[in-house]
Parts: C-alpha cells; structure tokens; sequence
C-alpha cells in the first residue's frame, strides 16, 4: 500500500495507534481445504432486477452492435458480480449520467479535485449495507477507491475498500479533473472526472464511477478507459479492482502507557478480472446472505446460506466467527460456545431479516438478496418451522385431551393450598399461646395461673406475689424439701 493524506481529523482517530495490515490466514477461498465447512458452494440467485430510480441512461453511438455481452455470474462468498460488456443495454442503463442530476444535489469536492493521495469523509443519508454491516460514513480517495473501514490511518489502499478502479490518479495535474458525487436518499454515486495517472499522463484521461445503493449493490460504471487496466503500472501505486474487508485487533503495549497497537486482518477480498474493465462496460455486485443477518438462535444454527453460522448468547449475535466484531467474538469467548450449537427455547418461526427485492432491468433478470433493515417481502425460510412442546401441550389442552402434564398441574396446586391451610392453623397456635400467657402474667390467682403453678417443680427460688387489690404486700416463698407445694407465711 502507499500512504494517503487526511484531509481532516476524524472522530476516533488516534495518532499513537500504530496499524500493520495482513492478508489474514483465514481468507475464505472457494478452494480453501482449511474452510471447507464454511467454503459451502452457493448458486447463483436468479431474480427480476429494476434500473435504479431517476438514473439516465447514457446513450451509445448509433450503428454500433447491441449484440449482449454478459458475464457468467461470479460467486465470490459475500457477493455475486456480474460484468456487462461495453455494447450492453444493461451497462448503459447501470451509469448514472450525474450532468442531468439535480445540481443542488451534486457535489464537486473542491480539496480532493486538487490534490493527489488525499481522502476526504463523506456522510450517507441512508444505511449501506456492506459485508453484513451497515455503513454511514465512507471515505473518498483521488485514487480510484472508497475507504470504508472504521479506523481511519495512512495506509488506506491495503485493504477494506470498494475500487471502481484504484490507481496512481492525480487530479491536481489537469484543470477538467474533478471527484463529484451526489446522493439522493437511496444510493451514493461517487464519480472521478477526467483523472490522469501521475506517472503516465500520456495516457489520457479515466472518466469512471461507483454506485452504492440502500439494498447493499454496488455498481461499478465506466465512462472512459483510454488503455487496457492490466497495462498501467503498479509500481508507485495499487492498481485494484474490487472489493475488500477486514477487522480490527487492539493489542496494548505495556512498556508505553494509553498506547495501543492495532492490527487490521483482511479476511476477504473479491478481485474483479481487469481484462473485462474496458469503455462503457459495467459490474454491478449482488450482496450475498450473511449470519450476521439473523437476530435470535435458532434460524442461526440452522441456516443455510453457505456459511457456518454460530450463535453467541452473551453478546446475542449470530457470526461465522470473521466479521468486523471478530474481537469481541473472541474476547466473549464465542468460538467455545459455539462448538455446542445447542440453542435455548428455540423459535425457529422467525423470518430472516433480509428479505428479498424485485429489481427490474431491461435485458436480464437475475435474483436479489439484500441486507436491507426494512423487509419488502419476507424470504422464506430453508426448514420448516416445527412447534415446541409448549405449543404442542397447549393445544391438546384446547381440544380436551388430558396429558400428564395437566394432572401433575392438578396435583400441585391441591399440595399448595395444604400448605397455605397449614401455615394459618400454626399462626393462629403461635398467637393463642401470647395471648395466654399475657393473661396468666397479668392474673396470677386465676384458675389457669394456679393450675400450671402447681404442676411446675418443687425447687423454687423464692417468688414474689402481687396482691389483688390495694398497696402492694409481698410474701416470700421458700421451697419446701422434695414435695409439692408452698408453705406461706400467715402474714399473706
């Protein structure tokens, strides 16, 4: 990679972190012998596509071929490309003519229409699905690519971009070189005018575009390619086409205090055939299903969308275990309870929250997944749902059929109301018992205070009366050898 200027501080941004890039180990592969159970096959969807709202068609010359010159669609795990070639209806279709747009809505980005390796954050007025996540700040670079990591550093070419086409381009060498882009509620056109490569500007001027939309496609459009992409040098700088991401390790330093180092793991890549890049020719991108789609356990462990989806109940997410929360994955120790795959109270009735949207085009018809929050039409789940015994009970119950469950029921509540009966008869005792004592305290020579007296062992101290009436008169009571009873003084 090289490095890339900043043209303003962003919010999150440290300069004491020090970010190394790798190619992660883990790169899911269609040939990986390592990832074999999440490297699932997966075929190509099939569904109606529709033009996108309010694009112009960019009209090609007359007299040339409309023969059709479509690309097989290719499965790339996360995503699945199509690329149209420059005699299409569908690539002419795909280009958003951004001169007709509304002008108060396009933007020419004064700073990067100047500069060379500089990037510039730009805000989306609507949530970008992008490898399962939803985006709402991007970064645009003068080299032909989008940054959209989390994590803004110098080294932005390495890895977690969308790169239309990304190479060595310097706007500031020509007067017509501009970065434009314009939004309309539901996708982001990002457009580079008439950028020339830096060390080659003999080789005239790139005119090219990306397209993200609010269902998570993107949509690469090419204008002007004056040379073959496989001929320009990647000497100085990246030459990409395609798309990449990755996630973020923090990893603290402890021989420098409130310093962190973080490394960023690439964990896949989709890399278009450069060959197929030419004028007026087109790629749009198809977001495949992700486990980070699903919100509950059960539709997670049992999905079956080519990737080994794991539930985790501590930070209640479905993963495949590589995403951008690959370290709170692992921090929450996600990867062990996920060897059990065994799912408390699972409802698998849930519908998925992807859902599945009709888009139309002129000349093909192919299916859609989106990632889109807000479902059009649910997308029918793989297993039939099955009801758990719950359910099961309680519908025997309303159809009058007794089960063991409802006499065990019976039999509990009868053991229930014996003990509260049981309870109450022990307080009313307890209550009772203070109650004559207090009397017996209070009435010494009644009938039950003597009738307990006598009955009470012959070896007394000696015990003081209280007369019944008038100034108290006391006697003492001595206790008389062995037998029973008081002898006491005439004086009482």
């Amino acid at each position: 990679g090289v490095f890339y200027e900043v043209v303003q501080s962003f919010p999150g941004a440290e300069e004491t972190v020090r970010v190394d890039s790798h190619v992660s180990s883990h790169r899911w592969r269609r040939h990986s012998e390592s990832l074999k159970s999440v490297d699932t096959n997966r075929a190509s969807m099939g569904q109606d596509s529709s033009e996108p709202g309010g694009f112009t068609d960019l009209l090609l010359e007359e007299g040339h071929d409309n023969t059709t010159q479509i690309e097989e669609d290719t499965d790339h795990n996360y995503y699945t490309s199509r690329t149209y070639g420059p005699y299409d209806s569908t690539s002419r279709d795909l280009w958003v003519n951004i001169d007709q747009m509304e002008k108060d809505k396009v933007k020419i980005h004064g700073i990067l229409s100047n500069t060379h390796r500089q990037a510039a954050r730009v805000n989306l007025s609507f949530d970008f699905p992008f490898y399962g996540h939803f985006l709402r700040e991007i970064t645009v670079a003068t080299g032909g690519f989008i940054y959209t990591g989390e994590v803004v550093h110098r080294m932005l070419t390495a890895t977690q971009y969308i790169a239309p086409l990304m190479a060595n381009f310097d706007p500031s060498v020509s007067r017509n070189s501009t970065v434009r882009y314009f939004d309309n509620g539901t996708a982001l056109v990002v457009q580079w005018d008439h950028v020339h490569l830096q060390d080659n500007y003999n080789l005239g001027s790139f005119t090219f575009q990306a397209t993200l939309l609010n269902d998570g496609r993107i949509i690469f459009g090419y204008k002007e390619i004056p040379v073959a992409v496989t001929q320009i040098s990647s000497t100085n700088h990246p030459v990409k086409v395609g798309l990449s991401d990755a996630f973020v390790v923090v990893h603290r330093i402890q021989q420098i205090p409130n310093v962190r180092r973080r490394t960023i793991y690439e964990y896949h890549r989709v890399e278009l055939q450069m060959s197929k890049i030419t004028n007026l020719s087109a790629v749009e991108m198809i977001p495949l299903p992700t486990c980070l789609q699903f919100t509950s356990c059960g539709p997670c462990v049992t999905a079956q969308i080519g990737f080994n989806c794991s539930w985790c109940s501590k930070l209640q997410r479905c993963s495949s275990g590589f995403d951008r929360h690959r370290q709170d994955w692992v921090d929450s120790g996600c990867p062990e309870e996920s060897k059990d795959k065994i799912c408390e109270n699972i409802d698998t009735t849930e519908t998925p929250p992807f859902s599945t949207t009709t888009l139309l085009t002129t000349t093909t018809k192919f299916r859609v997944l989106t990632t889109t929050r807000g479902s059009i039409t649910s997308h029918l789940p793989t297993s039939l749902p099955t009801e758990d015994d719950t359910k099961i009970a309680l519908h025997l119950k309303d159809n009058g059929a007794s089960t063991d469950d409802s006499a065990a029921e019976k039999k509990g509540g009868t053991l229930h109301a014996g003990l509260i009966v049981g309870i109450l008869v022990l307080v009313l005792i307890v209550a009772a018992a203070i109650l004559v004592t207090v009397y017996m305290y209070h009435h010494p020579t009644s009938a039950a205070s003597l009738f307990f007296i006598e009955r009470r062992p012959s070896r007394w101290p000696a015990m003081k009366f209280r007369r019944g009436s008038g100034h108290p008169a006391y006697a003492e009571v001595e206790p008389v050898g062995e037998k029973e009873g008081f002898i006491v003084s005439e004086q009482c």
